[in-house]
Formats: structure tokens, sequence, C-alpha cells
């Protein structure tokens, strides 16, 4: 069957200065666009509580930023950038970033004209004496670089990145990194490390917000899913349906399917990363349904859920998948998907309402935004448009309920 999303369908004017290039002082002060079938109204976000359906169950990705931007000399003082997306030996997060002394990680190198073979380094001073942390390039693999790298210093490479990394935040922002980054860029009730991009939606919660709004009767929850730097590629493809979506690799415990189960018409997903994680859970429940097994070490295809029956309803995908974790007496589900979400007749199984900010022209989180609220994402936009709301990671957002 062929596919086809004309791209230029889903673009827009997105004026430079609307792109918000920095945080505001407090994070909760952002505009909050509503969109309630069809209805569009404004609020701060520290006011999501007034227009939350009441009993939701909001799901954060609690994934980490790690400060995956380190830039080393070669001997004759070039300037190489690396930017680690994911690990490659050992090839899960936990392991690599524990690793001591070596690790292979897979790698977009900036200058790599100028770094074909040999070593580049960083000396830096820890614990009283000088070490070095070397990278050399062992393969290629299309756009990116596998890259070993090598330490001297008793530390783990995840606590090295801490020390010498800076923060991966959006080209599109078009600066460098300052140390506002370093905490902004970060969503406050993130734990597991791993991320390249931070989950943008979450970023205007406080503490303070979600425990006004645990006092209100709302519940939370929360997912892991490492963004990679494929959330950033542009669609190039005039048929977006060409596009190859990136691999990201997420985990959910029983404990939160079993919330979900008992909360299945209340989901609100906190970002587009959640939205893709819920929304995954259908395809391996369906897998089970078919065959037994869960496959979970199997990637989810890019349209993968659009060949899952119609009546086959989020609460069927959680029936089967918990029903399977019961029987083999495990707690946590790991997989990866590449599923994109498009107005090609996707349907949302798992996720009701959704909070994310505004994203970037022709970009295949507009395609999610489109599949969820159809053509009126041309007034959502409009409207933020022409009222002032800023864009992108840094900007306001938006709460969508069909």
């Amino acid at each position: 069957m062929e596919r086809r999303i004309d791209i230029h369908d889903y673009d827009y004017p997105l004026p430079d200065e609307r792109i918000a290039k920095f945080p505001l002082p407090e994070r909760s002060d952002s505009k909050l666009l509503v969109y309630r079938g069809g209805a569009i109204s404004e609020r701060r976000f520290r006011n999501l509580g007034e227009v939350l359906p009441a009993g939701s169950l909001l799901v954060f990705n609690n994934t980490k930023v790690i400060r995956a931007r380190i830039i080393m000399h070669k001997p004759s003082g070039a300037r190489i950038e690396v930017f680690c997306l994911e690990p490659h030996a050992p090839a899960d997060y936990e392991r690599a970033l524990a690793a001591t002394g070596s690790a292979e990680w897979s790698c977009i190198v900036g200058n790599s004209k100028k770094w074909k073979e040999g070593v580049v380094e960083i000396r830096f001073e820890y614990a009283g004496r000088t070490e070095w942390l070397r990278a050399r390039r062992v393969g290629d693999a299309g756009r990116e670089q596998f890259v070993r790298f090598e330490w001297s210093a008793p530390l783990a490479f995840g606590a090295l990145l801490e020390l010498l990394g800076r923060v991966p935040i959006p080209p599109y922002l078009n600066r460098e990194s300052e140390e506002i980054d370093n905490t902004r860029y970060q969503t406050v009730y993130s734990k597991f490390e791993g991320s390249v991009a931070a989950p943008t939606a979450g970023l205007h919660f406080t503490p303070e917000l979600i425990e006004e709004l645990r006092g209100a009767g709302f519940a939370f929850d929360e997912v892991t899913l490492h963004v990679g730097a494929g959330t950033f590629l542009p669609v190039k493809e005039a048929n977006a349906a060409d596009h190859p979506m990136h691999t990201e690799h997420f985990e959910i415990t029983r404990t939160t399917l079993e919330r979900l189960r008992a909360n299945v018409d209340r989901i609100v997903a906190v970002g587009t990363t959640s939205v893709r994680t819920l929304e995954s859970l259908a395809a391996l429940g369906w897998r089970i349904r078919c065959a037994a097994d869960c496959a979970a070490d199997r990637v989810i295809g890019q349209w993968e859920l659009y060949d899952l029956p119609s009546d086959y309803t989020g609460a069927d995908a959680l029936d089967d998948l918990l029903g399977w974790m019961r029987c083999r007496g495990i707690d946590r589900v790991k997989a990866a998907t590449q599923i994109m979400i498009t107005p090609l007749g996707y349907r949302f199984r798992i996720v009701r309402h959704i909070i994310t900010n505004f994203h970037q022209p022709s970009s295949t989180l507009l395609l999610l935004v489109a599949a969820y609220v159809g053509e009126d994402w041309r007034r959502i936009y409009d409207y933020a448009l022409g009222h002032e709301f800023r864009f992108l990671s840094y900007g306001d957002s938006s709460l969508l309920m069909r």
C-alpha cells in the first residue's frame, strides 16, 4: 500500500523572533493554549489544573539529558566536536554510562573533515592530577561515526560527561549552551540519563505545581524514553511517508501499566515522547495477542501500528501486555520504537489528551499534532502566532483535548 503525505501541507511561516532562545525566569509562567473540541482559549501554565479534565492521569517522560557534546582538539590544535548519540559497546545506556576506562558510542562529529584518523583529546584536572580523555574513530554508520573513548581518570563515563561535556541544546537556538541550560533544559522530574534532547513539554512543570495538582485530585506516573538527536532531523522528502524515523528506546514498569489500565480513559501524555511510548504499547500487546510472545527486543516499526485492527483498543493492549508480564513474572518492559504518527489514518488507542509545545514547520512532531487534531492544527498555530506565543523547546505550551 502506497502512503503519501505532502509535507508542504504541514508548513507554516515561523519568524525567527518567535523562537524562544532562552527560558522564562519561572517555568510555569509560560502561556498555555487550550484546545477543547475545536474551541481555542489561553491561560498560564500554572493554571493547568483549571482546564484539565477531573481525575486525569498525567504521564511524564522521566528521561534525563546528558551533557553529550564534547569539545576536543587534535595535536595540530584543530577543534573537533563529538556529539554522543547512543552507546555502541556496551550497547545499553546504563552500562555505557557506568563504564570505566573505555567505551564506544555512535556520534555525530563536527569538523569531521579534519579528523579522518588519529586521536583527539582533552586534558583536565581531577583530584589534583592531570588526566586525559582521548577519542578515536573506529567506524562509520552513515551520517554518524563510531567513536572509541579512553580515559585515565577513575571516573565512569557518565561522570566524565558531567565534568567535561556540554548540554546539547537544539540547533535551531543558534547559540552555544550557557549556564542556565544546565538546569532549565532538564525537567524537574528527570531521573534516568540517556537523552540528547529534553522532553520539552515537561519543562513548564515545577515541584510546586505538581504538588498543587496532586492536591486537586490529579494523578501522575512516568515512562522512560531516551530522546535521540533524530527528533531534530528535518523531513527532506516531499512525501513525508518516505522519511525514515529514528529509533528511540523506552522502558515502562508493570506498576505503571496497571495504573494506565485503571485510568485508560483519562490519560494525558505530557509531550510527544510520552505519546510515542504509550502508543507503542498497543503494538506490543498485539504481538502477544497474535503470537503469545511480546518480542520486545524487536523494534516497533514505523507503520506497524497502522496495521492493527480498528477494534483493538488500548484497554485490550494493556490487558494483553499485563497478562503476559504476570505469567512470566516480569516487572518491566524494555523496547524500542520507530513509530511515525501522522494524519494518514493513525488511530490513538491509549493517549486521550496531549500537553505539548509548538513544533517546527514540516516536522514529524507537527504531523503527530495534526494526526490528533486534524486540520485544526492550522487554527491552533495561527492563533499561537497571532497571540504572541513563544515557539519550540523553550517556548509556550498547549493542552490538546479532542
